[in-house]
């Protein structure tokens, strides 16, 4: 477990394995860097404070710092630093400060008192973020984990909104990366009995309270798409239920959803092999609900917040459902399944049915939806859909100044009768194009007049390949963005 503590001791007298500074385009030294007396050695290693640059310095006799060594990191323009900036630095920086142990950082010294909370909190999770490694399969760890972590800053900071933060920041990313522990394992080792068991030891450990429904429970409340698309598995569906009070009893909560496919072969409109290796992220956005109610459990917000998380597993059998098969979901609302690898929408309706039965202020769904979001924007940014344009933008806005980018895809009106079907009320596939829009429209007929927005995460869930914060695999988004929303409309 790391330990994170706010620190306004000089950079150069903090004791530590590793002191990282930034540099900034143009040679210009970043807070700590003049102090521990470093401005020419990194000039005569002719960097010039690009983004990217890295220096390592380690302490010898006469040198004016005091931890063991110091990391240079040019950031660019010091123009166009910002909170974000500074975090995906921090964040390509963890690999070192693991190979120390205990780190400090001068970060957050380079923002003003306006920005100090946020640079603090962000210097926290960047390099909790970038250190974090799944190893538990490995038979040999990935060297060792960070113990300590300083983020230096201020004396005339105030120390308790600062100490905040600092621990804000913690549990933020520990929720993160508890997330990606999550999307990360196995599904063979997670099915939806698994899921179910990992959420109801969280919410004790965290103080939420917790409801698992299981088949039986499920067939009398009228689920027919979780167990629909579960009904091909020997591992049977499941429905968490989650809640947090931090208001009266008459305050409308913030309701969440996420898809929560164990794993996804497609039933019997099976995928490809390699379509199919990846599968296990298919869970991603029941993985960053799950996270989010951690996190806020801990940060105690004073709003009430409840969670409906379906999980099934969809593969092909005897008793799969089959093109053509009509289920009716809660609150009797039919659906033509034509494709069995449109699965996620199916159990999502259903969760979204009873979370509008709560009568709650906003509805937000996340979702590995669908591949036609990633061919529109790509698999760094959610794409955004809903019924209510300031929700909308919210949504957006938080995920931008948290560097999770999304982007408002439009519920074309038009694109509503794609899904008419001509046997049930709806059909859970459109035409050839426009699929990300169609799978909303789909999940819109259950909301009702709920202000609602639906993430489509297919993108941005999983990564191919090592980023700033973190390597490959589950990444946790939109995790930081969906605390920021409920903190900032808990603070009014």
């Amino acid at each position: 477990m790391t330990r994170y503590s706010f620190s306004s001791d000089s950079p150069r007298d903090v004791v530590a394995g590793l002191l990282i500074a930034p540099v900034f385009e143009g040679l210009e030294p970043g807070p700590g860097v003049k102090e521990a007396g470093l401005t020419e050695a990194y000039a005569a290693a002719r960097y010039t404070g690009k983004q990217g640059e890295s220096l390592l310095v380690t302490r010898r006799g006469g040198d004016r710092f005091t931890a063991d060594a110091v990391l240079l990191v040019g950031v660019g323009n010091k123009a166009e630093f910002d909170v974000h900036a500074a975090r995906q630095a921090l964040g390509r920086s963890a690999a070192t400060a693991r190979r120390f142990g205990t780190v400090a950082t001068t970060f957050a010294s380079a923002f003003g008192v306006r920005e100090a909370e946020r640079a603090v909190q962000a210097a926290a999770e960047g390099l909790a973020l970038g250190a974090y490694r799944f190893t538990l399969y490995k038979s040999e760890k990935d060297g060792q984990d960070l113990k300590k972590v300083v983020v230096l800053g201020s004396s005339r900071w105030d120390p308790k909104v600062i100490r905040a933060a600092v621990e804000r920041g913690r549990i933020v990313a520990e929720a993160v990366c508890w997330a990606r522990d999550l999307v990360n394992t196995p599904a063979g080792d997670l099915p939806p009995a698994a899921i179910a068991g990992v959420a109801r030891a969280m919410a004790r450990d965290v103080g939420l309270s917790s409801k698992v429904w299981g088949t039986a429970q499920l067939k009398d409340g009228g689920f027919g798409g979780i167990l629909g698309v579960g009904q091909g598995s020997v591992n049977q569906p499941r429905l968490i239920e989650l809640s947090y009070r931090g208001a009266g009893p008459r305050s409308r909560p913030i309701a969440l959803t996420g898809k929560g496919i164990t794993f996804d072969s497609g039933g019997l409109s099976i995928k490809d092999a390699k379509g199919m290796e990846t599968m296990k992220d298919d869970m991603g956005g029941a993985a960053s609900i799950l996270a989010t109610m951690r996190a806020l459990a801990q940060l105690k917000p004073k709003i009430n917040v409840i969670a409906a998380i379906p999980s099934a597993e969809n593969m092909p059998s005897g008793s799969a459902q089959k093109p053509g098969d009509v289920i009716t979901h809660r609150g009797g609302t039919t659906s033509e399944v034509l494709n069995t690898d449109a699965e996620g929408r199916l159990v999502l309706a259903d969760a979204l049915a009873y979370l509008v039965e709560k009568k709650p202020s906003v509805i937000i769904d996340t979702a590995t939806l669908t591949g036609a979001c990633m061919v529109a924007l790509g698999d760094k940014i959610f794409g955004a859909m809903g019924n209510d344009a300031a929700l909308i933008r919210d949504v957006i806005a938080t995920g931008d100044a948290e560097g999770e980018p999304g982007w408002e895809l439009p519920l074309h009106k038009g694109y509503r009768r794609l899904i008419d079907s001509n046997v049930a009320d709806i059909k859970n596939i459109g035409d050839r194009y426009g699929g990300a829009i169609t799978a909303a429209w789909f999940l819109a007929e259950f909301v009702g007049d709920t202000p609602w927005v639906h993430l489509d995460i297919a993108g941005p869930a999983f990564s191919e390949r090592g980023h700033d914060l973190g390597p490959v695999g589950g990444t946790g988004v939109p995790v930081r963005t969906l605390v920021r929303y409920v903190l900032d409309k808990a603070a009014g």
